[in-house]
C-alpha cells in the first residue's frame, strides 16, 4: 500500500456512507457478491482485498510473518472472496520497508503457513504479492547492500529507516546474468508461496518497483536485450512471468500493473505502447488475471496515457479494478462488464467485514493513517465489526 492525497481520502470518506437507491434483494443477486473463478481459484465473491503493507512482520527474527497479531489481522478479513497478501519481498535485497515479512527462507514460509490455515479455516483464499522494490530502498534496510536497478539513475524518493528518513542513494545496474538471478529468486518465493499454503500468487509489477522500473523508459537506459524497445522493456516482467507460471501454473498466478501512476519517480514517454504490448503478451500467456492500478496510485483515475477499456476487451483472464472505488462503483462495474472483481485497499483496513457492510450499505468505519505502519494491534485488528458497533 502506497500512500496517497488527502483530497482522495476526503472524497472517499464522503462516498463512504451514500446510500444506493436499488432494493436489497437486487444488491444481494448483484454479480459483485456472486462466486467466481479466478484462474485455477474459486472464490466466494468478486471483492478483493489488496495487498497492504502493514510492517508488522517480526524484523528481529528475519523479517517472520505469523504472530498472533498477523494471523488475527487476515482472518478478521477472510469475508473478502480473495486475499492478495502484503507485498512479501523475494529476496533481502528486495526489501524497501522496515518490518515488511519475506518468502525466502523457511522460517518465513512456516510463519505464513498459520496465516494462510486461519484464512482457509475461514471460508477465503489467499494469494502471497511477490515483489523486488528494486532501487527504492537503503542499505539500512536490505542488509547493507547497494540498491539495484535496471539503470543507475537516482530517483527522487526517501527511505523510512530506523534512523529516520533518508534519500536513497543511486542503485547499480544488474548484469543480464543478475537479472536471471533475480527471475530465479521470484520463481523460488512463489514455489514457498505453494509451500506456505498460498492458493496462488500476485507478482508486483506497479509503483516503481523492480519490474515496474524496468518497464518505464524514465528509469530503464540500457541498450541490450533489457532496455530500449517497449519489447524489451517488458522482458523482464515477462521472464518473471514465465518462470512463476512454469513452477506453479498460470492458473495460479496474476501480476499488479500501473501503467499511468507517477508513483517512486517513474515516467514512461509512452504508456499505451509499453503496457499495451505486455497486456498483448500476458494474454498469450493465460494467466490467471491483471490488476490494474487505474489512474494514479493513491491518487486520481482520469490520469491520460492508457486505455484501460481496451486492456479490459484485450486481456481474456480475470480483469481486477483497484484505485477509489466506493460500493456503488464497484457494483455497476461489475454488472456492466468493465470489471470481473474489484480490489479495495484501506477500507479494509478500516472494516475487516468490508463484504458484509457494503452488501448491507452499512456505515463504513474511516481509516486512521497515523497507524498504518505503526507496531501493534492499534490500527491492525481493533476496527470494530458491524455486530461490535451494535
Amino acid at each position: 500500500m502506497e500512500p496517497r492525497n488527502n483530497s482522495l481520502i476526503a472524497r472517499e470518506e464522503r462516498t463512504m456512507n451514500a446510500s444506493v437507491t436499488p432494493s436489497r434483494e437486487s444488491i444481494e443477486q448483484a454479480k459483485l457478491f456472486q462466486p467466481a473463478r479466478i484462474g485455477d481459484i474459486d472464490v466466494a465473491n468478486r471483492i478483493v482485498m489488496a495487498p497492504l503493507t502493514r510492517s508488522r512482520a517480526d524484523e528481529a527474527a528475519g523479517d517472520i510473518p505469523g504472530s498472533n497479531l498477523n494471523i488475527e489481522y487476515y482472518r478478521q478479513r477472510s469475508n473478502a472472496g480473495l486475499i492478495i497478501s502484503e507485498g512479501t519481498q523475494v529476496s533481502p535485497a528486495g526489501k524497501g520497508y522496515m518490518a515488511t515479512p519475506g518468502i525466502y527462507s523457511d522460517a518465513q514460509v512456516e510463519g505464513w503457513k498459520a496465516i494462510t490455515r486461519a484464512v482457509h479455516d475461514a471460508g477465503s483464499k489467499i494469494i502471497a504479492q511477490i515483489w523486488h522494490v528494486g532501487r527504492v530502498t537503503h542499505p539500512l534496510l536490505n542488509g547493507g547492500q547497494q540498491p539495484i536497478a535496471p539503470s543507475a539513475i537516482k530517483p527522487d524518493v526517501v527511505a523510512y529507516t530506523h534512523q529516520g528518513k533518508v534519500e536513497v542513494p543511486e542503485p547499480r545496474a544488474l548484469s543480464v546474468d543478475e537479472i536471471r538471478e533475480v527471475v530465479d529468486e521470484y520463481r523460488r518465493g512463489a514455489a514457498n508461496a505453494i509451500r506456505a499454503g498460498f492458493d496462488g500468487v500476485e507478482i508486483h509489477g506497479a509503483n516503481g518497483y523492480l519490474i515496474d522500473q524496468f518497464l518505464r523508459d524514465g528509469a530503464n537506459k540500457r541498450t541490450d536485450a533489457y532496455g530500449g524497445s517497449p519489447e524489451n522493456r517488458a522482458r523482464f516482467a515477462l521472464d518473471v512471468v514465465d518462470a512463476v507460471a512454469q513452477e506453479i501454473g498460470a492458473g495460479r498466478v496474476g501480476i499488479r500493473l500501473s501503467p499511468v501512476t507517477p508513483f517512486n519517480d517513474l515516467t514512461d514517454s509512452d504508456p499505451q505502447a509499453t503496457f499495451g504490448y505486455l497486456v498483448e503478451q500476458l494474454n498469450q500467456r493465460g494467466i490467471a488475471f491483471i490488476h490494474f492500478i487505474e489512474g494514479a496510485t493513491g491518487g486520481p483515475r482520469d490520469v491520460p496515457g492508457f486505455d484501460f477499456a481496451w486492456a479490459r476487451r484485450t486481456f481474456k483472464g480475470t480483469y481486477i479494478a483497484n484505485n477509489g472505488y466506493d460500493r456503488q462503483m464497484a457494483i455497476e462495474a461489475v454488472e456492466t462488464g468493465r470489471a470481473d472483481a474489484v480490489a479495495f485497499g484501506r477500507l479494509f483496513i478500516s472494516n475487516p467485514d468490508l463484504v458484509h457492510r457494503l452488501r448491507q450499505g452499512a456505515p463504513l468505519n474511516a481509516p486512521n493513517p497515523q497507524t498504518f505502519y505503526t507496531p501493534g494491534p492499534a490500527g491492525y485488528i481493533d476496527y470494530p465489526a458491524l455486530n461490535q458497533a451494535a
